[in-house]
């Protein structure tokens, strides 16, 4: 038996419905941001320094769950103790 069932929504609607958080803001002031800094001139300024807090979280979430992907595959438990 095969059904299929099919959901007319916005993105925003989508996004509410799964209970995520609305970044759009946030986005907007970090851009906001960059290009205060871009336009000022800031000696030594880098973009890239606005996302590197994001992003080494991000990559450690990614890290941790294909650690958690790879042994439920092998069905060993990880050493790592959670805290």
């Amino acid at each position: 038996m095969k059904i299929n069932v099919t959901f007319d929504m916005t993105p925003d609607e989508f996004r509410q419905v799964l209970g995520l958080p609305d970044v759009k803001t946030l986005q907007q002031e970090i851009f906001n941001q960059m290009v205060e800094k871009m336009q000022a001139g800031e000696e030594g300024y880098d973009p890239l320094s606005l996302y590197q807090p994001m992003m080494k979280e991000g990559m450690n979430a990614m890290g941790q769950f294909q650690e958690m992907m790879f042994s439920m595959m092998s069905g060993t438990k990880s050493d790592k103790s959670d805290s």
